[in-house]
């Protein structure tokens, strides 16, 4: 088995492991299965593409980190906004990758007005839960307002990837940037507006399928078909 394959598969394993540690209230599988996410895809990364993009490493790396502050939350609400701080830079750490996993021809790439339009329907979900989340944000007001627009324009900036990249490039990374946003958008109502029973296994499930599919949309413009004409 290839070296990639076993941190793939090992990927597999904490992410099903997390599943069940949230589900079941398993607090030290848990702590362990949640810290190896990040770092068993960005092994996966590592091995699989020939040419490695900086930014993408990094926001992996960042991701890895808000992770594992997250973890520390109950203890003190400083890591939660330390875990957010990561988590933005992340996100910002993407946006840039993002602009560079791309080819430089433009021919087939979206126009203005047909940005305007793809970015609508995100900027209008972003918006209508920062109003909803407003009055219960209290001191974590303009933190989580920065957070949602950059994570707003993390999730559109995938998809202006549209027409310069392979197709299989663009859908794993635009449906993962949108499977994060879900994940924030879920985890943000469950915190400052109702909690929910299952909002922990819905939180891990789309955010793990949202790091694999961006991941795997690296991957595969890393190795891409050239643009026909």
């Amino acid at each position: 088995m290839k070296r990639t394959n076993l941190f793939l598969a090992l990927f597999v394993v904490v992410s099903i492991g997390e599943l069940l540690a949230v589900s079941m209230g398993w607090a030290e599988v848990h702590i362990v299965c949640k810290s190896l996410i990040m770092l068993s895809l960005i092994g996966y990364y590592l091995g699989e593409v020939p040419k490695r993009n900086s930014h993408f490493l990094r926001a992996m790396f960042f991701c890895w980190a808000g992770d594992v502050l997250l973890l520390k939350q109950s203890d003190d609400e400083l890591y939660f906004i330390l875990g957010l701080v990561a988590f933005l830079i992340g996100h910002s750490l993407y946006i840039l990758a993002y602009r560079q996993l791309r080819w430089k021809e433009t021919a087939a790439g979206l126009l203005m007005t047909q940005k305007i339009r793809a970015g609508f329907p995100v900027a209008l979900a972003g918006t209508g839960l920062i109003v909803v989340l407003f009055p219960k944000l209290g001191g974590l007001t303009i933190p989580v307002i920065v957070y949602a627009i950059v994570l707003m324009v993390m999730v559109m900036t995938s998809f202006f990837r549209f027409g310069r990249t392979s197709g299989e490039s663009f859908w794993f990374l635009a449906i993962g940037a949108i499977l994060f946003m879900t994940s924030d958008a879920i985890l943000a109502i469950n915190k400052f507006h109702t909690a929910f029973a299952m909002a922990g296994p819905l939180i891990m499930l789309t955010y793990v399928l949202a790091q694999y599919l961006i991941v795997e949309g690296g991957i595969r413009h890393s190795i891409p078909l050239k643009p026909t004409a």
